[in-house]
């Protein structure tokens, strides 16, 4: 006679380690594959931004100006229309429509005006700060004037009646493309359950009929088209 013990039946520690390399074989290749269409995502992403932003770039000086003429419009009319007192905004580069005619704008009308500073102690993350003509400014890591940290000038995001984002590519969605930071996508995150609106500005050569997005992307309210 045979012992049973000698046997290891289906189920046995054998089977398991054997089922459990092979699952392990398959995470392996599955894990490979979604790195790897994560990586194409992110290259195409890329390439993506550097077209739209040299597209941007080369607007001519006309164009520019018109472009901001018309979005200071819009924007003058919407939180005229929200009544919005606590605005932040941005101040343009790299081909970006020009903000300073809103902003002072806003200025004169009495409204609080706000812009990002880069968080000093949270990576990844914005505050936004009050932003006056007298102002102190100073260049980030990534060359842009921001308002000198003061803790007194800094604003609670749930008392924002407007965030003006800039972009570097949208669609008829509202899905917007920025420069891969990932700083408005965390400011932005959840803003259906806070008070402020988030609003894009653009330039028309900026949209795209549908755009690449990750589950952390925040589709904009609204983008205003100059």
């Amino acid at each position: 006679m045979i012992s049973t013990n000698s046997l290891e039946p289906w189920g046995s520690r054998t089977d398991h380690l054997q089922r459990h390399l092979g699952f392990l074989s398959d995470m392996t290749f599955m894990q490979t594959r979604l790195s790897t269409t994560q990586q194409q995502h992110q290259q195409f992403c890329q390439q993506l931004r550097q077209h739209i932003r040299k597209t941007r770039r080369n607007l001519t000086v006309l164009q520019q100006q018109q472009a901001a003429q018309r979005i200071t419009q819009q924007a003058l009319s919407f939180i005229e229309q929200h009544q919005a007192q606590h605005i932040a905004l941005y101040l343009a580069v790299d081909g970006e429509i020009a903000t300073q005619p809103l902003i002072e704008q806003l200025w004169q009308q009495g409204k609080n005006v706000y812009l990002p500073v880069l968080h000093p102690f949270c990576q990844g993350h914005l505050l936004f700060l009050r932003y006056l003509p007298d102002t102190p400014m100073k260049a980030n890591k990534f060359g842009i004037f921001e308002p000198h940290l003061n803790v007194q000038n800094v604003i609670p995001l749930e008392q924002l009646d407007v965030i003006f984002t800039p972009l570097v590519a949208f669609d008829k969605q509202g899905n917007r493309l920025g420069m891969g930071g990932g700083f408005y996508d965390r400011t932005l995150q959840h803003w259906q359950q806070k008070h402020f609106i988030p609003i894009g500005l653009a330039h028309q050569c900026q949209q795209l009929d549908t755009l690449p997005i990750e589950s952390w992307d925040m589709p904009l309210e609204r983008i205003l088209v100059g």
